[in-house]
C-alpha cells in the first residue's frame, strides 16, 4: 500500500493537531503545579475548577505520553513507509482520538465553549481532534480494506 497525497495530508494534519498538545502535556508533567503549565492547560491566570479537573488533565497528559503519543508516532512512520500495521495502528490512534473528544465533548464544552467561542472551539481546541481522528479511522480502515485513493 504505497502512501498518496492523501495519506501524506492526514499525517501532516496529525501533527499539526498533536504537537502543540504534545508540548503543553510536556511541561505539564514536567511540572505540574508551575504557573506556565497552569496558564498552558487552562489558560492565563486561571485556575483549576477543583482538584479532579488538575488530576482529570494529570491523566490525559500521562494516557497521551504512555499510550497515544507512541501510538501516533508509529502509526505515521508506518502508513508513510506503505504497511498494513502502519494504517492499522494509525486508524487506532485516530479511534482514541474520537474516543476521548467525544468524552470531552460532554465534560468540557460547558467551560471551554464560552471561554473561547464557537470558531476557536470548533477548529484547534476541538474540532480538530474528532476531525483528525474520524478521517484517519475512516481512511485506515478503508486502506486495510483494500480501497485505493
Amino acid at each position: 500500500m504505497e502512501p498518496t497525497h492523501v495519506t501524506s495530508a492526514l499525517v501532516v494534519f496529525g501533527v499539526i493537531t498533536m504537537g502543540p498538545l504534545t508540548y503543553v502535556y510536556l511541561v505539564f508533567l514536567r511540572s505540574p503545579h508551575s504557573s506556565k503549565s497552569k496558564d498552558l492547560m487552562i489558560g492565563k491566570d486561571k485556575d483549576w475548577r477543583d482538584k479532579t479537573h488538575f488530576r482529570l488533565n494529570l491523566g490525559f497528559a500521562w494516557t497521551d505520553f504512555l499510550f497515544f503519543v507512541p501510538l501516533f508516532v508509529s502509526g505515521c512512520v508506518g502508513v508513510l513507509l506503505g504497511q498494513t500495521w502502519g494504517y492499522v495502528l494509525f486508524g487506532a490512534a485516530g479511534c482514541s482520538t474520537l474516543y476521548i473528544n467525544i468524552i470531552l465533548w460532554f465534560t468540557e464544552r460547558e467551560h471551554v465553549y464560552p471561554a473561547l467561542g464557537p470558531l476557536r472551539y470548533f477548529t484547534y481546541f476541538w474540532g480538530f481532534f474528532v476531525y483528525w481522528g474520524a478521517l484517519a479511522l475512516a481512511y485506515s480502515a478503508l486502506r486495510v480494506g483494500g480501497v485505493e485513493f
